[in-house]
């Protein structure tokens, strides 16, 4: 049976850069933790470690956001990725895009035009 509202939250604002930081940090270790439960359902072929590695780097990207409202912007936009993961809401393919350069080394985009071009590429 489907439940759509499994792992829903209501959307919220944070209060202070203090209450920001534990709201980031608890979504971070939501997201380890459900590491290798991810690689489960999505039978990804890869270790554990290689799937954390990637969610820290996604997590660093923004590391150096100065704005509160951006940071509970990112904070939603990360909730429902990963309710999304974890209802099985997406394909093996939307996961597999964060890992295309490690997965497909010819999946990276040419450095220009007419390498693209010569490779077939559009």
């Amino acid at each position: 049976m489907i439940n759509p509202t499994y792992l829903a939250q209501r959307t919220r604002s944070s209060v202070n850069w203090s209450d920001a930081q534990k709201r980031v940090f608890k979504s971070y270790r939501e997201w380890l933790r459900a590491a290798p439960e991810i690689q489960t359902m999505y039978s990804l072929n890869m270790p554990v470690s290689s799937i954390r590695t990637k969610m820290r780097q996604e997590f660093e990207r923004h590391r150096y956001v100065g704005q509160l409202q951006t940071v509970d912007v990112l904070l939603f936009q990360s909730h429902q990725e990963y309710q999304e993961t974890l209802n099985f809401w997406k394909q093996v393919t939307h996961v597999l895009k964060y890992f295309r350069a490690e997965e497909d080394p010819k999946a990276a985009l040419p450095k220009n035009f007419i390498q693209g071009f010569l490779e077939g590429r559009n």
